[in-house]
């Protein structure tokens, strides 16, 4: 590519309408152009790195023996309310409808057509295994885009499902998809951490995330030095168990307009921990009070799953009342008409302090034996430096950016669509399936969040738009120009990726944008070129060094390899 001929703009103002570091220099880089709210073009140099990042996936995905198909987007609405999942997307599908008033979507994801493909092929228990796979768009109206690439309305997916007899075969065929997973974001040089996973909306037995390392993540790791690493939504808690003490008389307190923790922890003098809150949530349009510590938060999903619900909300101010007969702030579990559940802490908890259900009043010394609950379990959020459930040891956290994941779906969409084959014994039986799921879009905004510094990217060679930018610094030097359009020449012939800089602009202007772009290594061919010497530069160090003309392709090989 010779950018006098070529498509190539860069601008030298931060983006104003851009929160993050990658979002700013993949859009100031020339890489991507924002055009509405979540949508971006990926203009020609971006294109190249979300190509290399295609390439680099697909290999990896046919030496793990995939089969490599492509899905229509534009979909039928029924087929998602056939199998029960149209209600879980809600708003976040989009919907159209065609001439003759039929309902289409535009696909959020593909499980129940990759089932109707699989339905081409298996009749028997020797159609099995198989791994299909895309890389194509998907949609969602997102509530909030936002983070560049990060959380887009459109956006660029790999999609794998496997197809199995048993959940033995399903362990084979995961692994494969794990161990393909960690080869393409080692190659891509990601700092990423497996971390266990909820099943969200896809289902199924068992979800791990490829979370890459980024202070811009949207989720949050926990971690511990032995290994152990979960999102917290998932995170298992230690029980946390309080020296015994003799259950006190329970004794009703006046505490007017104290309605927070904080608030009740300041009018009563007593720690936060000495408090247990009662929030009220509605899961699938029942109404529950839930009890966590006073200085814990409750996990939203860890209680819909506890509960065995799917829809989960705080119950609003007009809900609490009428259940409660007080104002909103004065909660507790003593005299409820509804289901209780208690974070299993609460069982280890003594004489603590509990909303009254009545306006300006709490209970003091109440204890697990002043009322009754419906269920017990972990529903609290993990805070750092709790201890590991693994080891014992502090646990820490990070935040991380979801750019692969890896599901365990079992029979659920098999059952709900009829995808079944006949064993040895001549019986029908479900297939079981998983499913396995990278976004290109988001690895690249986490490679630039990771890899940047005040000059712009630094791309890894493995996914740069090009491996080589040649800077010719003075164009009408009939030496330096022989040897620039030589070297160009010699590099792209021996498959290393090159552009030239030939612009008839300053040398120091070209010095900054194939910086800003991130390129691994820049050749200058400057006044030197005279004495066969060209400049060479390694972006990632900021090394420089002189080395013959005759040598230059040689280096470049031995430092890429």
């Amino acid at each position: 590519m010779r950018l006098s001929e070529n498509f190539f703009y860069t601008f030298r103002e931060d983006v104003k309408d851009e929160e993050t570091i990658s979002g700013n220099l993949l859009v100031k880089s020339g890489m991507i152009k924002k055009i509405g709210n979540g949508i971006y073009m990926y203009m020609p140099l971006g294109l190249r790195v979300l190509n290399n990042i295609e390439k680099i996936i697909r290999e990896e995905m046919n030496k793990a023996g995939a089969n490599e198909l492509l899905m229509p987007n534009l979909l039928p609405e029924e087929v998602y309310i056939n199998s029960g999942r149209r209600d879980n997307f809600g708003n976040s599908m989009f919907g159209l409808k065609d001439r003759y008033n039929r309902c289409l979507v535009l696909g959020p994801t593909h499980e129940e057509f990759f089932v109707e493909a699989a339905k081409m092929k298996i009749r028997s228990y020797k159609d099995l295994p198989f791994n299909l796979y895309q890389i194509g768009n998907k949609y969602r109206d997102e509530p909030r885009p936002r983070f560049g690439l990060i959380r887009v309305r459109e956006f660029f997916m790999k999609d794998a499902y496997s197809f199995d007899i048993d959940l033995d075969g399903l362990d084979i065929s995961y692994h494969k998809m794990f161990e393909a997973y960690k080869k393409i974001f080692d190659r891509m040089g990601i700092d990423y951490r497996i971390v266990k996973a909820d099943t969200g909306v896809m289902g199924g037995l068992s979800s791990e995330e490829f979370q890459a390392v980024t202070d811009v993540g949207e989720d949050i790791l926990v971690l511990c030095d032995c290994g152990y690493a979960s999102n917290i939504e998932v995170s298992e808690c230690v029980v946390n168990k309080e020296k015994a003490e003799k259950p006190k008389e329970k004794e009703l307190v006046y505490t007017p307009n104290a309605k927070t923790i904080e608030e009740i922890s300041d009018f009563l003098k007593e720690d936060k921990a000495k408090f247990v809150k009662t929030l009220i949530y509605k899961i699938d349009g029942v109404l529950y009070a839930c009890l966590v510590s006073g200085d814990r938060e409750i996990n939203e999903t860890k209680l819909r799953k506890l509960v065995g619900g799917s829809n989960i909300e705080l119950a609003n101010f007009e809900e609490v009342e009428s259940v409660t007969n007080a104002k909103v702030g004065f909660a507790g579990p003593i005299d409820l008409s509804i289901k209780i559940v208690i974070d299993n802490d609460i069982l280890y908890k003594y004489n603590y302090i509990v909303g009254a259900n009545k306006t300006d009043y709490h209970y003091k010394n109440v204890n697990t034996s002043d009322f009754k609950y419906d269920y017990v379990g972990d529903i609290k959020n993990v805070k750092e430096f709790d201890v590991c459930p693994k080891c014992g040891k502090k646990l820490y956290f990070k935040n991380g950016v979801e750019i692969g994941n890896t599901f365990k779906l079992g029979t659920k969409y098999s059952k709900a669509l009829g995808l079944n084959y006949l064993d040895e014994n001549n019986e029908l039986k479900p297939v079981v399936m998983g499913s396995y799921g990278i976004g290109l879009g988001r690895i690249m905004a986490s490679v630039v969040e990771q890899r940047n510094d005040e000059y712009g990217i630094i791309w890894p060679i493995s996914i740069a738009p090009f491996k080589v930018a040649i800077v010719l610094v003075n164009k009408d030097d009939d030496i330096q120009k022989a040897i620039a359009n030589a070297l160009y020449n010699d590099l792209n012939r021996n498959n290393i990726t090159a552009i030239l800089d030939d612009r008839n602009i300053r040398a120091g202007v070209k010095f900054n944008d194939m910086d800003l772009i991130g390129i691994p290594y820049r050749i200058t061919v400057g006044k030197k070129a005279k004495d066969s010497l060209v400049e060479l530069k390694i972006r990632e160090t900021g090394q420089t060094f002189d080395v013959h003309v005759n040598d230059i392709v040689v280096k470049i090989n031995e430092l890429i390899k």
